[in-house]
């Protein structure tokens, strides 16, 4: 991949693009938890959402805009409450809402994006979420300040606000791409459960655009785990303006290579960020294969062994027990020889191999509970096999995590 340049802000960082939060007390009280984001050009969009069955109102209405040529003016998001689980009443209240908005933007409902999470099985009060969604119109800003707002009024379980900017040229102008997610819980691949609204002031072609978001999930966000639980609500939504003045991306150049890496990255980080600030969690958990006989072979041994509640607890220890990550690479699916594997614990406090080649090595028990102390661990996988690597992120698995969702509808 080539240098990154990342910058300050999120959301609001691309040209023309704007962003509000307001506490229109949807379920909070005494806090934001209501977000806009809104454009001053009409995008063309598209979209990822949950492969869960069960699927909210808001995932509904959404899909059935970015599958389409419509053109997307603002997404208004709310936490607290999922509209999940609601019936034509939630499909109404996204309705309700785009009409909110558009009755200041002079646009159709169907130009505004609806997302919302929080607790599955709730009404969203109409009157709350249609008044909030005028006030974001109306209070709508270009600040990075504005960014960061909105993105901590989408926040749940999470501890932090997540967003990200990047500055990148295509076609000889400068273009930049923004971002902002929250997720802390039921997260696991395919889609992980997560809101991610990413903006872009490069002129791509709506398909393209599409192909390459579909494509740089596969080995960033589906390639995290929390819980094991795939939410009803995932959605992550890319809006591009054009504004940066570049002529339309519309095959795959150099220009939409960069456009793609600059997209992965900002993926790749938020991901991350999310594994690391799983609900109770105390460190971020790698799995890194390398050397595997096929991609799917390394991608199904890397997420089992983060998705793992026996490896997660090891890690929350600092129990240098590498018995699970190999038991959990076995049911994995995948098709490897044990006495292939080697095993490696990484951190910033040092490595540690601890498995190789089907025998298992003399251990410097204090030694390896530092390592495994640190705030990020990876468990380096050489399977000896092949060429092929996959990497995989999660969190530890706290007393915390079963405190926080005891209490959750609380």
């Amino acid at each position: 991949m080539s240098s990154i340049k990342v910058v300050e802000g999120g959301v609001t960082v691309p040209k023309g693009f704007y962003a509000s939060s307001v506490s229109a007390q949807i379920k909070y009280k005494n806090r934001e938890d209501m977000a806009l984001v809104y454009s001053e050009e009409k995008c063309v969009s598209a979209g990822v959402y949950t492969s869960n069955v069960v699927k909210a109102a808001p995932v509904i209405w959404d899909k059935n805009i970015t599958d389409t040529d419509t053109k997307v003016r603002a997404v208004v998001i709310n936490s607290g409450i999922a509209n999940a689980c609601t019936g034509e009443k939630g499909l109404e209240i996204c309705k309700k809402t785009g009409e909110a908005v558009a009755g200041i933007t002079g646009d159709t409902p169907e130009s505004v994006l609806v997302a919302s999470t929080g607790v599955i099985g709730m009404q969203i009060p109409v009157d709350r979420i249609t008044e909030g969604a005028v006030k974001l119109v109306e209070t709508k800003d270009s600040s990075a300040a504005a960014g960061t707002r909105a993105s901590k009024a989408i926040m749940t379980t999470d501890t932090v606000n997540k967003e990200i900017a990047t500055e990148f040229t295509v076609g000889g102008k400068t273009a930049h791409m923004g971002a902002m997610t929250k997720g802390a819980g039921m997260i696991h691949p395919n889609m992980c459960t997560m809101l991610c609204f990413v903006t872009t002031d490069a002129a791509i072609d709506k398909k393209l655009m599409q192909e390459a978001l579909s494509e740089t999930v596969k080995d960033t966000f589906n390639m995290i785990s929390v819980d094991g639980d795939t939410s009803t609500n995932d959605t992550l939504v890319i809006l591009s303006n054009g504004l940066a003045g570049n002529d339309i991306i519309t095959e795959k150049n150099d220009d939409y290579n960069t456009f793609k890496e600059n997209l992965f990255y900002i993926c790749r980080d938020l991901a991350m960020r999310m594994a690391g600030d799983g609900e109770g969690a105390t460190a971020l958990f790698e799995a890194q294969v390398k050397n595997a006989k096929t991609k799917e072979d390394a991608k199904l041994m890397a997420r089992s062994v983060v998705s793992s509640s026996l490896s997660k607890a090891a890690i929350f220890g600092h129990d240098a027990n590498f018995g699970r990550f190999l038991c959990a690479m076995g049911y994995s699916g995948a098709d490897f020889d044990q006495n292939d594997v080697e095993l490696t614990f990484v951190s910033d406090r040092g490595q540690m191999k601890v498995f190789d080649h089907g025998e298992p090595l003399a251990l410097d028990e204090e030694k390896a509970t530092d390592i495994l102390s640190s705030k990020k661990v990876t468990i380096l996988i050489n399977m000896n096999e092949g060429s092929e690597e996959a990497t995989a992120w999660g969190c530890d698995l706290s007393y915390d995590y079963v405190k926080i969702n005891a209490d959750y509808r609380s």
